[in-house]
This record gives structure tokens, sequence and C-alpha cells, in this order.
């Protein structure tokens, strides 16, 4: 067996896919907030999964950003060069928001007490020119060792170039204090820009150690289960990492959870035909975007996270706190607000009866018929429409408004939101929305896909299948991969191809070396060489794929035609006769796994009455009255049926709506495209 497990801020999914006989089990559970470990386990007992029949667990966690977003993480110190013991703490002396008046600088992951100096010095070639002091070293750690530090952030100057301080450094700090976990931006980043390097191992030594108790705990308890599989992690930047280099590198996780849906939809998008698509993953706390050009997710090889740069290679996904449980509130001038506040699992929505007082998206969406009340979660939860009616009555009550009208503004502002977050990575990013397909998945997805996609003037909106569970399915068609970059200013007019090559040489056999100790044989491996590159004078970068991994001078005309072409897509425009040159070296090494194929469903017999299950009134904010709708049974639909709307398509973990003037088809594997009116 195969099976993945995403844990999400509410709900925690799992997928057992039965590779001998093809079958799919999708569930859900509720996380565990105080123990996600727990929340794992219940998942493979609620999906029968014998942890001994187990081949492959992909595990996707918000662990790592969760302690983010609490401050929760280890107690960090930071060791750098002597001189530089501010460079963390000065950051880039801007600010994001610029205009925001009421903008206030987030606390600091490490306090300046927490930062240390320790005699050394290379240059930009990775020379050196002040030897590294040991003994200084050792008192440092003494230090540390003194004010309870669980972490040790390493990053040292130019060390991208040459981590031998470094290594030396990780040796002083075993030696003297094996119990503080060490991390070294050597190991993370080989590229220059000191603060964002320093910024990517502080952010890793925040969330290692509690990362490796996590995981520690959780491959402990499978494996005293008879588990004697693979387990895998999904990384930030699409793939798979082991258990073991998840340990090592938990930067890399940060993001792990929201990855596997957009791997899913790069799978999805190739099995349909439609290469470009933009993911919109709606959860219970956040709504999760990403695009996909021409097959591939669009990677970025630095993200701001609580305006903190990780430099790892990472999807480019624009989270905005806008789920199931995001709250509704009124602000001081007394409009209607939603978000980016959740009730999360625990009381959760109003209608769960939990004790919840928070009126949330989940009790908008019931109150205008959206949900059937019987049948939440398949009627696993049970939940009522007139705790949440009343919840939102007295919400009304302060906006002038009636609860139908509140509730169907909720829901419209939810929207309004998303449809922001869709252009920040289409429009924003230089592509146009109604050249994609909007692939909409989690719990909520469905049922705003149809409004937010004619919003942004996408034609197609595609409800795969198990939505809820998407994520999770996304997890189990990863493939391990490893990053690799070194820092390489070299002019492209004069470059010498040889130099580039070494570096591609070494990169590779990196690579060769981390998939050999994955298990991987040669004739599994497959290595993907890209360039940062600029125009001469410019401060960032565009990345750039290469011809392989030896360059001849022959390719350089193609890299100079390939770079004008990505420079203009990103910024439109470029200047051709201007100089271009290297920046940054990139290397992806992919370990090939096997892939599951995904069975085609059934055709369907042209007649969709078997699957009629009713009808429900829904109340439409346009008319200020209830619609009535059709609803079905999405189980009971066959590939090729079609349905015009207005509809309601129901299926255990999610509703998928069809509005008036939409036109739903069912296709090969199951998905719903819905043409939108």
């Amino acid at each position: 067996m195969r099976v993945s497990v995403d844990v999400g801020g509410t709900f925690t999914d799992v997928i057992a896919l039965d590779e001998a006989t093809g079958s799919i089990r999708l569930e859900k559970v509720a996380t565990t907030p105080s123990n996600p470990a727990e929340g794992v386990l219940q998942a493979f007992q609620k999906a029968e999964a014998a942890p001994e029949e187990i081949g492959f667990f992909v595990h996707g966690t918000t662990l790592g950003i969760n302690a983010m977003l609490t401050r929760s993480g280890a107690k960090v110190a930071i060791v750098t060069t002597i001189g530089f013991r501010d460079v963390y703490l000065l950051q880039r002396t801007d600010r994001i928001p610029m205009y925001d008046f009421k903008y206030r600088k987030p606390e600091s992951l490490v306090p300046r007490y927490l930062c240390f100096e320790v005699e050394e010095r290379l240059n930009y070639k990775g020379q050196v020119l002040t030897p590294f002091n040991k003994e200084q070293a050792r008192d440092v750690v003494k230090k540390i060792r003194a004010t309870g530090a669980q972490s040790i952030a390493v990053c040292f100057l130019h060390s991208y170039a040459n981590p031998e301080h470094e290594l030396l450094m990780e040796q002083v700090v075993k030696e003297e204090a094996p119990e503080i976990s060490v991390t070294l931006s050597s190991n993370l980043s080989r590229e220059y820009r000191e603060y964002e390097r320093t910024s990517t191992t502080v952010i890793d030594a925040y969330v290692k150690p509690i990362t490796r108790t996590y995981l520690t705990r959780l491959d402990n308890e499978l494996r005293q289960g008879g588990f004697n599989g693979h387990f895998l992690m999904t990384r930030s930047g699409g793939g798979a990492m082991t258990l073991e280099t998840a340990k090592e590198q938990p930067v890399h996780l940060v993001l792990s959870g929201p990855a596997g849906g957009v791997i899913g939809g790069a799978y999805l998008g190739k099995l349909i035909g439609q290469p470009n698509l933009i993911t919109f993953d709606m959860g219970g706390t956040s709504l999760d975007a990403s695009l996909i050009a021409g097959g591939r997710p669009t990677i970025e090889n630095q993200q701001v996270f609580q305006t903190l740069p990780i430099s790892i290679p990472t999807i480019d996904i624009h989270t905005i706190g806008s789920g199931g449980g995001s709250i509704a509130w009124v602000d001081p001038g007394g409009h209607l607000q939603v978000g980016p506040k959740s009730a999360g699992a625990d009381p959760g929505p109003v209608c769960y009866g939990k004790g919840g007082e928070n009126v949330t998206f989940t009790d908008a969406a019931l109150v205008i018929g959206y949900l059937d009340a019987g049948n939440f979660l398949g009627g696993e939860i049970k939940i009522d429409p007139e705790l949440a009616r009343a919840a939102i009555a007295r919400l009304g009550d302060k906006l002038g408004m009636s609860a139908d009208d509140v509730a169907a503004g909720i829901v419209h502002i939810s929207e309004a939101k998303m449809a922001g977050a869709v252009r920040v990575i289409s429009i924003e990013r230089g592509y146009h929305p109604k050249d994609f397909a909007l692939c909409a998945f989690g719990g909520g997805g469905a049922f705003v896909a149809a409004n937010v996609a004619r919003e942004l003037g996408i034609p197609r909106a595609i409800i795969p299948p198990g939505p809820g569970n998407f994520s999770a399915f996304g997890m189990l068609m990863v493939d391990v991969v490893h990053d690799y970059s070194q820092t390489s200013i070299i002019e492209l007019a004069d470059m010498d191809v040889t130099a580039v090559n070494d570096v591609y040489a070494k990169l590779s056999a990196q690579g060769h070396d981390a998939l050999a100790y994955d298990g991987f044989e040669p004739e599994r491996r497959t290595f993907m060489p890209t360039a940062e590159m600029r125009y001469r004078g410019q401060e960032h970068t565009v990345n750039v794929p290469m011809p392989g991994l030896e360059i001849t001078a022959e390719q350089i005309p193609g890299i100079v035609e390939a770079f004008n072409k990505v420079h203009q897509q990103q910024y439109g425009h470029s200047m051709m006769e201007d100089p271009i040159e290297i920046v940054t070296l990139r290397l992806r090494a992919v370990g090939l796994l096997p892939r599951p194929d995904l069975p085609m469903i059934e055709r369907g017999s042209g007649s969709v009455d078997a699957a009629r299950k009713g009808t429900r009134d829904v109340y439409v904010r346009e008319q200020r009255a209830r619609v009535t709708y059709t609803v079905y049974d999405r189980m009971k639909l066959g590939a090729g049926d079609s349905i015009h709307g207005p509809a309601i398509i129901e299926e255990p973990s999610s509703t998928t709506m069809v509005h008036a003037n939409d036109v739903l088809t069912v296709g090969d594997y199951g998905e719903l495209a819905i043409q939108v009116g």
C-alpha cells in the first residue's frame, strides 16, 4: 500500500492506495494541535491502513509554519563572523508594506544578546584571510550553553564559497555542547546575500528541535506498529525528502503541506490535457493559490514569510487567511470583514456546537444553503443550522442586515479575497488568468470555484476527484528531490564554459551521492540544471533552464534567447543589447519513484436521473432571494455526464456549486469540469 497524510490546521487528511487492486480510500480526522502525531495515527486507523502493509508513507506537515506563526520554536543563538553580529537584526533596513503607517516590525526570532561572533574571515572567493579561532569558538559555545539555547545557527561571511570554517564551528559545538542542535548556512544555501542566508539558517534552527522530536516520535510509533517501508516528507519546493534529510534540514518543510496539492494539480493536468492550471486549495484555515504553466509548477528561489526571507527553492504559493473556519467580524467603521483569524478545529464554527461563538465562512455557507446539515463529511460531523443562523442574525443586528444577506456577504467577501490571491500568482507574475483553468480543491474550494473563476475571467473550473483530500493525493505522486546551488558571477558574452561545467560537475556529484544514499540506482536519477541570470547592473535575477550539465559555446545564443524570453514574461520588457551575467548556478537532483495510476471511471449512460438526490433552496445575493438548486450525488455520475446549473454536487468531503448558466461535465478520471457561463 501507499499512504499519504496531510496535516492541516483543522483536519488531517489521509489517502490509502492499494497498488494491487487500484482502490483508493479517502478519510479525514480532526487535527490534534497539541500532538499532531496522534492525528496521523488516527488517520491510519480510520483508513484501515495496517502499518506492516505500507510500502511508502508520504507526509506533509504544517508543524514548521505553525511554529513560525505562533513563535513557539526553539531558543536560537547565532554565531557569525566578528564584526557582523547585527546583520540579522538590521535586515535590509526597509519595510514591507512601505506606506503602512500602522506597521510594526515583527519580533525577531533571535534577540541581540543571543548573537555571537567568532574570529575568522574569508574573501568572496573562499580564500582564508583570517584563520578560524578555535579557542574563541569554544568560549562562545560555553556562553551559548549558559543561556539555555536549544539550537545554533552558524553563518560566516562568504561561507557559500568555502564551508571550511563553518564545519570547524560545527565540530566545536559537538565537542562542547552535543545536546544543542546546529545548522550551518553552507548546508542550506551556497549563495551570496548575507542577511537572506542568515535568515534561512535561523529559520531552520528555529524549527529543527520540534521537528526532530515530532518526526522521531512518529517514526518510532509507526515502526513499533510494524511499519517497515519508506517514510518520506514533502518539500516546500515540490518532491519529497527522506526522513533523515527532513530532520537535518527542516526549513524545507515549512510549506510542505500546500506543496502536495500543487504536485497533484500538475499530475492531473497532464492526465486530462490541461497543462496550464491555477491551483486553488481552500482548507479550514487558509487559501493557498499557485500557478502551473506548461505542466510545471512555478518555483521561486526565495520566499518571504512574515517579512523573513527563506532562500531555498519553494513552489510559488500565495497563502491568505481565508478558509472554512475564517471568522466574520465588524470593523470600527461598521463594515463586514472576514478573516484572517480562524476558529480552527476547536471550538470550530458555531454550527459545530462545540461552544464556538464566532461566525465563520462554514456557518454562512450552511445558512445560505450551500451545505446539507445532515450530510457534512458524509454525516460524520453533526452541524446545527439554527445555531449558525442565530449567530449570524446577531452579527446582522450590528450591521442592520438580514441573516441571509450577512451570510451571502460573508461568502462574497471571501470570494473577493480569494480572487485577489489568484491575481497575485497570475497577473502579478505576467500571466493572464483567462489562459488557465482553475483547479479547486480542499474542503471548501469547490464551493467558490465557479464564482472565483467568473470574477477573474477564467473560462473553466476543474474539481478533481476527492477534492477534500487532494493535497494528500498529490503526495502520492512525488519524487525524491535534492536542490543544490552555487553563486558564480560570470558574464555570458565571454563565458568560460569549462568553469560553468566544473560547477555543474561538483553539484551533480553531490546529487549522485545523495540519491545513492537514498537508495536510487543510476537509471532512476535525473538532473535539472538552471541558472539565475540578470542584465548587468540589475539587483534581482530570473531563473532560466540550461540545456544540460555540459554547456558548449554554440549553446550560448540559445541561453541568451531563453533569458530574454523569461525576463519579458516576468517584467514586461527585455533589453536585447545589454550584457547578461549568470549569478547563481542551480541543480535539482531527482530520484524517480514509481507513480501509481489514477483509475478511469465508468462511462455514464447519458442520463443523470440516478444521481439526483432532490433539491435545495440557495440564497442568491444578486437576486436577494432563494433559488431552487437540484442536488446530485457525485459518486453516481459517470464519465461524459453533463449537468446544467443551478445544481449542487455532493460527496462526503466536499460540495460543488454549479450556478445558473454554468455547465458541468464529468471527465474520464472523475474530474468535474465547470464551463463558466
